[in-house]
């Protein structure tokens, strides 16, 4: 599957011109109309890029890349109708990753989507060669396959090891159940049961939460899914 790009504008016209040139690419395209939609869009699946407007209604860009960069480390492309300097720091301050002033060329916002997710993608290779996760007093021992919390090795099975491996390797990101079996099982499959993914979370806490029924390390996001904090 390719890369995942929120476009979020309230102009449809935007919006559509932006769909067209990313499917084109083979990118997976979501579409949100103000910031408060995008947020809701982040919670339910994960994102790779966001193409975020400033000017909208209900929450502006700013106020949600200000929201976003709470949670999530992912590039951010900021577009305004303003081409002021004041605007273009005040945008790139609140943690946006470039930006570029309406009208555009939608080609060369392409390009630029295209930089900042090989730039994402060169980082990420970066991180996967490190062999340890260490979140707190829990490490994850990639190469060997090997857990351990507080000092003492887990026993974790090899679908419960790759489904916190999945968790932990994208801190802050909510992984849905489908997501979540897709992603470990390598299968698009529509007839599994929720209880497949929701049993080994429970049997993951059950292994390495002090206090299952009150998780420190997968939390669950009601109605959303799982994911691990920074």
């Amino acid at each position: 599957m390719g890369f995942s790009v929120l476009v979020v504008d309230d102009d449809q016209e935007i919006r559509d011109v932006l769909h067209i040139y990313l499917r084109n690419e083979g990118y997976r395209v979501i579409e949100a109309e103000d910031g408060l939609q995008a947020i809701e869009a982040m919670e339910r699946e994960p994102i790779d890029l966001i193409i975020l407007d400033i000017m909208m209604p209900r929450q502006d860009g700013i106020m949600a890349c200000l929201k976003i960069r709470e949670t999530f480390e992912i590039p951010i492309i900021m577009l305004s109708a303003k081409g002021e300097d004041i605007d273009k720091i005040t945008g790139l301050s609140t943690g946006a990753d470039d930006y570029m002033t309406k009208p555009f060329n939608p080609l060369e916002l392409l390009a630029r989507v295209k930089a900042q997710l090989r730039r994402r993608n060169a980082a990420n290779q970066a991180a996967s060669a490190t062999s340890e996760i260490i979140i707190d007093d829990l490490i994850i021992y990639k190469d060997q396959h090997l857990v351990s919390v507080r000092g003492q090795n887990v026993a974790l099975t090899p679908i419960e090891f790759s489904i916190l491996l999945l968790l932990a390797s994208h801190r802050g990101a909510v992984f849905n159940i489908d997501s979540i079996y897709q992603k470990v099982w390598k299968d698009q499959s529509a007839f599994y049961s929720d209880n497949t993914v929701m049993v080994h979370i429970r049997n993951i806490r059950e292994k390495i939460e002090a206090n299952p029924r009150s998780p420190r390390y997968i939390k669950t996001v009601w109605g959303v899914g799982y994911k691990i904090e920074k």
